[in-house]
């Protein structure tokens, strides 16, 4: 990893589609070895997949909940069922288990109150151990896929 698979990896989060050209380009390379780098990141797993981010209010989908999850029991068949359910469920974007007092923090985008309404019936229906607190945001301050990539940087840096 150099400075080079550092700017690629920039430049791709913003915009993965920048032709090779455009890439090659922004990083002084030709194309073949701009092209092979890529390949080399993905292979090596630094880029997991490449997809398009569809605006969720273009869609209807213009809520977002924070939902926090604790489970009255910790025994390993229903951290399961917990996992396979919201695998399941497609309003769930994002979660996580936790530490701390809260188990599960999900990220849920819904159309309105009503969906989110059928979306816990349908959750608490499934997992019964469930105690479920909700949040919903009101405005969206800062929403990103792009990971910071600082800490390579530095890791560039000290193998040079």
């Amino acid at each position: 990893m150099d400075a080079i698979d550092i700017k690629l990896l920039d430049l791709l989060q913003q915009n993965a589609e920048l032709t090779i050209q455009e890439l090659s380009t922004e990083v002084h390379l030709s194309t073949t070895p701009c092209w092979k780098r890529i390949n080399q990141l993905k292979n090596n797993g630094y880029i997991s997949k490449t997809v398009s981010l569809v605006d969720r209010k273009m869609v209807g989908s213009n809520v977002t909940a924070m939902v926090f999850v604790t489970v009255n029991t910790h025994d390993q068949q229903k951290i399961k069922i917990f996992a396979e359910t919201v695998l399941e469920i497609p309003e769930v974007i994002e979660c996580y288990r936790m530490s701390g007092e809260i188990d599960y923090l999900l990220k849920v985008v819904v159309s309105d109150i009503e969906s989110y309404d059928t979306f816990y019936k349908n959750l608490i229906a499934q997992v019964q151990f469930l105690k479920v607190t909700s949040h919903f945001a009101i405005e969206e301050i800062k929403s990103t896929t792009k990971i910071p990539l600082s800490q390579l940087e530095k890791l560039s840096k000290k193998a040079n």
